[in-house]
């Protein structure tokens, strides 16, 4: 049987690859890079794919496809998760998952795998994918279906000259494109905190340069001027001043409580400068639609439903909010802050000839504001009028 094996490189992966492999499949090995890899990382994976038996291995450079089919419409939406989290990691295993199946009909593979557990929500985001992309598809989970505990693998790959340790660290860390997630003891225990020497990128705060840095950030339709280059660039400034760090407490998609601490220095200042752009040019009934449509949005993809129609709809929706949303937002990053210290478009509805706020208004006389004065919440004073009867 011909195998596609969605291949982290990590025991899991590589003891489900030697497996297949001892037990006569041809197994292809593919790792899609949403981020987070460097170069030795990507030898190394391959080497280690090859050496355990892959007749073929491919490293697909997927970052423009995340960022393009995902995190430019999370800034659209201005999506943090329960109001902090940008979601890290959804949109890495959608666009890992549309590359397994894609190379899975490509190369006629007769089966996928994949070496999700079943505690978290990465098997549901896999699985929902797969199953959406190759209808009727053979899907192999063994780590889950099985239970195989860690310890096995390594066993398993020792006997067969792979030594890898079993160890379990005190903490997980997925880095990618719009983040890094962080699991350990701490996101454990809701009443815990991240000790400062585990976050792996960010520079302490109270250690980061005083003064700060200031960045103009720019925007055309929503769309961030420079795309993945400037995620890149803001993750690594951003790392520079402490800033994006956070820990986030909410549902999984199987009906439990999670936490996680990550950092996403590019997710903070671009949603913070996109959402200071949009109240210079969206109307306040814009703002407010987009806002619960946007929570909509995010949560869908969070979740695995990223395939539901709904989501299209919701994509066009947010593109028709952002044809103004055009401008340069100036942000200061200083010890972990994030400041937006100016804002401006050519659609901006602060603009002296489309309006003038304050006592040099001229789109109204005293006598209209009076006399709006007197209508509005009139309801409100009936009631209360009607409460002492």
């Amino acid at each position: 049987m011909r195998v596609l094996l969605a291949y982290s490189g990590g025991l899991d992966t590589s003891y489900l690859l030697r497996r297949l492999w001892k037990e006569g499949h041809e197994v292809l090995a593919v790792t899609v890079d949403t981020g987070g890899l460097n170069d030795a990382e990507r030898t190394a994976i391959a080497t280690r794919a090859r050496a355990m038996g892959a007749a073929e291995y491919r490293c697909v450079d997927a970052r423009e496809r995340v960022y393009r089919q995902h995190i430019a419409w999370l800034i659209k939406a201005n999506v943090r998760r329960g109001g902090v989290y940008p979601l890290c990691v959804g949109a890495e295993r959608v666009v890992q998952a549309q590359v397994v199946a894609e190379l899975a009909r490509e190369t006629g593979a007769d089966a996928v795998c994949h070496g999700s557990t079943g505690a978290g929500n990465d098997q549901i985001r896999f699985d929902v994918a797969i199953r959406t992309l190759l209808p009727g598809a053979r899907i192999l989970t063994p780590i889950r279906d099985e239970g195989i505990q860690r310890e096995t693998s390594a066993a398993f790959l020792a006997a067969e000259g792979f030594p890898m340790s079993a160890d379990r660290k005190d903490y997980s860390i997925n880095a990618g494109l719009w983040g890094v997630t962080i699991g350990g003891r701490e996101t454990h225990d809701a009443w815990s905190y991240l000790p400062e020497p585990i976050w792996p990128t960010t520079t302490t705060p109270a250690k980061a340069p005083v003064g700060g840095e200031d960045v103009v950030v720019s925007f055309e339709q929503g769309d961030v001027v420079g795309g993945l280059s400037t995620v890149e660039a803001l993750n690594e400034l951003g790392a520079k001043h402490g800033v994006g760090r956070g820990m986030h407490l909410g549902d999984t998609i199987l009906g439990i409580k999670g936490r996680i601490a990550f950092e996403a220095p590019a997710a903070a200042i671009l949603i913070d400068a996109h959402r200071e752009l949009e109240k210079l040019v969206l109307t306040r009934l814009q703002l407010t639609q987009k806002e619960g449509l946007g929570a909509t949005y995010g949560a869908l993809l969070h979740e695995g439903l990223y395939f539901d129609p709904v989501v299209a709809d919701l994509e066009a929706f947010l593109a028709s909010s952002q044809r103004r949303v055009t401008g340069d937002v100036r942000v200061h990053v200083e010890q972990g802050r994030i400041e937006v210290h100016g804002v401006r478009s050519p659609f901006s509805l602060m603009d002296a000839r489309v309006g003038t706020y304050g006592e040099a208004n001229k789109l109204w006389s005293n006598q209209d504001a009076r006399g709006f004065s007197n209508v509005y919440g009139l309801q409100g004073v009936l009631a209360a009028r009607a409460g002492k009867v």
